[in-house]
């Protein structure tokens, strides 16, 4: 068993397009970790002197666990927060506000509520994943619904930058964006490759305090899987049979293309100079080569404060953390909260309270 946690914590590290069957020994990782606990409880309880070795085994490999499985028994929650260097941010995929028929309720009731508790979050910053907007030039049937980067944006008083991916004939745009309550020095787009809805984004945003802070918005590839294909392929045999070559083959290509991407985020991080905030929907799960760059780079935000597994995927496939917040190390996590009662995505929202610390601090 200590073999087996040896070689899928090395799996995790190796680039999928390099040496993509790596992958899915990753994905074997917490399983290994789970019965690393049932053995240390068993032997707790038969010979506490054979329960030596998955102690030890535990201890080591608990950052590990804290991915998949977030514990904070002894977690101080008082906040030492300065209100000049506070952030709160909030990072959410949101389908294209449903704008598509087979999404749309019949009176646009989800779209509506989804675009109004954007606009009334208390949130400093809102990154979103998949956005959708339809600028006062394009042609809408829909009135005012869609009109999202203004009243997100300028109705709600905040700064916007729409990085878009594209923009259709009727004038609709479609992409990721930023919205800041603090001004926008600079911004940027990172693409891979061609640019699509895949893609990054940055803004450098100045804070009350006067420090300057770099914030990450990106979408890494997806999975290009239906949920109900991966259903039907472990309900029955016939299943198995018919849609697990194909769901292995897309689930195969999405991983490699993943890992590209993110080794070019991270070259562009270690360039930076700022404290930075990154928001994304990873489309992979925290036992992955993605995750594991980030993590080995910055805190995980729900890793660091979070109790449980902290799923943000809203379908039938349950414990799946997709969509995550990192932070470099001169930001303090105080809080992280995934918003199950905003239904109206595939992704549940997630917030963040962060406080910067002060650089001799930080050094």
């Amino acid at each position: 068993m200590v073999l087996w946690l040896v070689l899928a914590i090395a799996c995790v590290q190796i680039p999928p397009h390099t040496f993509w069957p790596a992958a899915f020994g990753a994905l074997t990782l917490p399983v290994a970790l789970a019965l690393n606990l049932a053995f240390l409880a068993y032997w707790l309880l038969r010979r506490w002197v054979v329960a030596l070795l998955p102690l030890v085994v535990t201890v080591l490999t608990w950052p590990h666990l804290q991915r998949g499985l977030a514990l904070h028994p002894w977690r101080n929650v008082e906040a030492t927060s300065t209100p000049d260097r506070q952030v709160r941010v909030l990072s959410a995929n949101v389908r294209i506000f449903n704008v598509y028929p087979q999404l749309r309720d019949p009176d646009l009731g989800s779209s509506r509520k989804f675009v109004q508790w954007l606009a009334e979050s208390p949130a400093d910053i809102i990154c979103l994943q998949e956005f959708y907007n339809e600028p006062r030039s394009a042609r809408s049937r829909d009135g005012n619904v869609f009109r999202t980067e203004q009243q997100i944006g300028r109705d709600a008083k905040r700064h916007a930058f729409v990085s878009k991916s594209l923009t259709n004939s009727a004038g609709a745009e479609f992409g990721i964006a930023i919205f800041s309550r603090y001004p926008i020095l600079r911004r940027g787009t990172i693409s891979f490759g061609k640019l699509t809805q895949n893609h990054a984004m940055f803004a450098d945003l100045r804070l009350p305090s006067g420090d300057t802070i770099r914030v990450y918005n990106f979408h890494l590839q997806s999975m290009s899987m239906e949920e109900k294909d991966i259903v039907q392929s472990y309900s029955s045999k016939a299943g198995f049979e018919q849609k697990s070559r194909g769901l292995l083959r897309r689930f195969k290509r999405g991983m490699m293309a993943r890992s590209v991407q993110i080794d070019t985020l991270v070259r562009r991080f270690e360039q930076c100079r700022y404290p930075m905030l990154l928001c994304a929907d990873l489309n992979d799960l925290p036992y992955s080569y993605s995750y594991d760059q980030l993590a080995d780079h910055f805190q995980n935000a729900w890793a660091t404060v979070g109790t449980g597994i902290g799923s943000t995927y809203n379908g039938r496939l349950p414990f799946l953390r997709i969509d995550n917040q990192f932070a470099s190390r001169r930001w303090t996590v105080e809080d992280f909260q995934v918003h199950y009662e905003i239904p109206y995505s595939d992704h549940f929202p997630t917030t963040a309270t962060y406080d910067l610390k002060a650089k001799n601090e930080a050094d």
